[in-house]
């Protein structure tokens, strides 16, 4: 029997719920045994750790979806913490359609009245809301600025796809912060804007503002760059969105950084969001770096 309960710990991050042991056979003297004897501890009411009292995150986040009953989800912060698009912290939020039975200060139960089961997920075995809630959720906590951090990682990483964000926005039409999320959405599926236009941008704000012009698709140290004055041995890349969330292209980027870091070029990036939101801040740095002492 011990051998049967240590494999289901060990496959739960080493926590298990009363109604487990209870269903491969250990009855209620034995668990309440194993408790005393310290091979079980509690967490939650009716939901232990195997062998030690201390479990990993995963494992709390588990023991919060376990303690929460059948068909419970990690939801919110803890959901975006195990996708990694936020920060861990406590308490463990979970969302299921059952009362809480008991208050419990490291759970935050979210109640529902039901779970579409397009919301539905499992993540390192861990039962979570998909990708698309987790974002809708976190729009009813956030502010737009965290809101828009979350999704931007979620989309650089991979794991959000914007037709389902955009279904989970409508089938939650109403709540909190759907709106922000909405023009998220609308943002990124929006056409990225093509090298050309970016550069041609570029070069008007610089001749807009006085700056002197640059070199543009020029090399330098081996290295095809787009913009280049070399008198004062300042690179200027523009960065497109589309282009540079891949991870093999953010590597090759400081890659390319440091080679010419090496040569004694210093390296400006730039993306189009900052081009078009915040022109002065840009002029304002270029107009730095060209006049400092390189």
């Amino acid at each position: 029997m011990d051998v049967a309960v240590r494999a289901l710990a060990r496959r739960q991050f080493w926590v298990v719920a009363r109604r487990q042991l209870l269903g491969v056979g250990l009855g209620v003297d034995a668990i309440d045994h194993r408790l005393v004897s310290g091979r079980l501890h509690r967490l939650h009411r009716g939901v232990y750790a195997y062998g030690r009292a201390d479990v990993s995150a995963r494992g709390r986040w588990l023991a919060g979806v376990l303690a929460c009953g059948e068909g419970a989800l990690l939801s919110h912060q803890s959901a975006g913490a195990l996708y990694g698009i936020v920060a861990a912290g406590r308490p463990v939020h979970v969302l299921s359609v059952h009362h809480a039975s008991r208050a419990d200060r490291l759970i935050a139960h979210h109640r529902t009245r039901a779970v579409d089961p397009h919301d539905r997920a499992r993540r390192d075995g861990i039962p979570v809301t998909s990708v698309a809630r987790t974002l809708v959720d976190l729009a009813t906590v956030l502010d737009p600025m965290a809101l828009r951090r979350c999704f931007e990682e979620a989309d650089r990483v991979g794991i959000v796809a914007l037709a389902e964000v955009a279904a989970a926005c409508t089938r939650t039409r109403g709540r909190r912060g759907t709106g922000v999320l909405r023009a998220l959405v609308a943002e990124a599926a929006a056409p990225s804007h093509t090298r050309s236009r970016l550069e041609a941008a570029f070069l008007g704000l610089c001749r807009e503002h006085g700056l002197p012009p640059p070199e543009v698709n020029t090399s330098v140290a081996g290295l095809e760059v787009d913009m280049l004055w070399r008198q004062r041995s300042l690179v200027a890349e523009l960065d497109g969105w589309e282009y540079h969330r891949a991870r093999g292209a953010f590597e090759s980027d400081r890659r390319r950084d440091a080679r010419l870091a090496v040569a004694g070029y210093r390296v400006y990036r730039l993306t189009w969001r900052r081009l078009e939101r915040e022109p002065e801040v840009v002029v304002t740095e270029l107009r730095a770096l060209l006049t400092a002492v390189a």
